[in-house]
């Protein structure tokens, strides 16, 4: 198992970082979290597919990310899980019981999974401290679970203008 966490602001970089990591691989899972809410989300999907390649298999799972891992990951295999901001924003939504639940299922999950991982996540801990209870649960959420993923990868890469900066591992 290798599991690798890409971190980054909006428009860091951080998505087409992580697809060339995968890309290394023969066979990608493209794990995605985005739901198509309106307009905007569904042009920003569409970019992320014309951007992929034809022969990568595509799995849409907005909240259970642990049985996805479970149930697809393989030796030879790449899954690219495109990203932890949009799957917290889903778990918030779908309350309390299912978010515990949901998160502990990933962090079970992925010291299991015996391929690789490549896993994208917003880094929030640089930002304003946001003005309303949600806003803030959700940056302490994905903070946190961004420091439990980062514990349990072997590589951490910070991006920022499309730049890369490991933080942890070579």
């Amino acid at each position: 198992m290798a599991t690798e966490l890409i971190l980054g602001g909006v428009r860091s970089g951080k998505s087409a970082l992580a697809e060339r990591l995968a890309a290394a691989h023969s066979r990608v899972l493209y794990l995605a979290t985005a739901e198509p809410g309106d307009g905007e989300m569904r042009e920003r999907i569409r970019h992320h597919r014309q951007r992929r390649p034809a022969h990568w298999e595509l799995l849409e799972e907005p909240l259970a990310l642990g049985d996805a891992l479970a149930a697809r990951a393989d030796a030879g295999s790449c899954i690219l899980i495109d990203c932890m901001s949009l799957w917290v924003s889903n778990l918030l939504h779908a309350g309390d019981a299912v978010f515990e639940r949901q998160r502990r299922a990933l962090l079970e999950a992925l010291p299991a999974c015996p391929g690789t991982v490549v896993i994208v996540s917003n880094e929030v801990g640089l930002g304003l401290v946001g003005m309303d209870p949600l806003s803030r649960r959700f940056a302490d959420e994905l903070g946190w679970l961004n420091q439990a993923l980062a514990e349990r990868a072997e590589r951490v890469i910070l991006t920022a203008a499309g730049l890369p900066l490991v933080l942890k591992g070579t």
